[in-house]
């Protein structure tokens, strides 16, 4: 159990609750944002005493069922939910991160000739990747391997803005984020996630504000505008699929509609790729 953890949850996750969300009246003014934590204790049905202990890193091992309570009241999604027992050591102990990649998903990946396709670990390091994927994004085939990171990319590289628009760059700085969150919680050992984290702390910002928020979502589809400068704009559905029986990998694929613009600026990065 990750005492100070689950307390920074409940803290974080408190304060962007509103009494309106609850059917609670507002009760005047208030200091802080969110709901008190008499209310919250109130919801899930505790006392104020436990609930305080709970987020001061001081509380007892809490039960499934005072979890359960305790997401209802902070009106916690799926993921939220999943990474609160994370938390609290009520989830199944995770596997150890593998550094290897299954020879099904190479052959898969290589296969797929016409959409851009990339395995991506639980720390966001790119593990494997098809050549329309490389044309995409540029320049992974010259990259060191600790140079691979889509998080390090996203917030520390100078070129970002040749790729995405301010707004698309925030958009996807955001879901990252709150997904790494949730990869932490499923890996509490895993001293590489640890060890990014506590890079990207120093060195971001803008990354430390978004951590701060301690939003907790896993990333399963999402629409991208990517600007390629041979080919122009293309926008993309991001779909982000888990790998069977390998909770660290997941398989990233970029799919367009048939016959769009996007879909032929695609085919041109393909004839590109194949002519170098």
């Amino acid at each position: 159990m990750n005492r100070d953890e689950l307390a920074d949850f409940l803290r974080v996750r408190r304060a962007h609750v509103s009494p309106a969300d609850v059917g609670l009246p507002a009760g005047g003014r208030r200091r802080t944002p969110g709901l008190r934590r008499q209310e919250v204790a109130q919801l899930a049905g505790m006392s104020i005493d436990y609930y305080i202990r709970l987020e001061q890193g001081r509380g007892p091992h809490p039960s499934r069922q005072v979890l359960n309570a305790l997401a209802r009241a902070l009106m916690l999604g799926r993921d939220e939910r999943a990474h609160l027992f994370h938390l609290a050591g009520q989830a199944m102990e995770a596997p150890r991160i593998r550094e290897d990649v299954p020879a099904s998903l190479l052959h898969l990946i290589s296969f797929l000739e016409e959409v851009p396709a990339y395995v991506l670990d639980a720390r966001y390091d790119l593990r494997a990747w098809n050549p329309l994927a490389a044309a995409l994004m540029g320049g992974l085939d010259g990259l060191a391997d600790d140079e691979r990171n889509v998080i390090r990319w996203v917030f520390l590289s100078p070129d970002i803005a040749e790729h995405f628009a301010d707004e698309e760059k925030s958009r996807f700085a955001r879901a990252a984020v709150a997904d790494l969150r949730a990869a932490a919680g499923r890996h509490p050992g895993d001293r590489r996630i640890q060890a990014l984290v506590t890079e990207m702390l120093a060195l971001s910002p803008h990354f430390a504000e978004l951590w701060s928020r301690y939003e907790v979502e896993i990333r399963r589809e999402q629409r991208k505008q990517v600007t390629h400068p041979a080919v122009g704009t293309i926008d993309a559905i991001c779909q982000v699929m888990p790998v069977p029986d390998r909770d660290d990998l997941r398989l990233v694929l970029y799919t367009t509609e048939p016959g769009s613009p996007s879909h032929r600026a695609l085919r041109d990065l393909r004839r590109l790729t194949l002519s170098s």
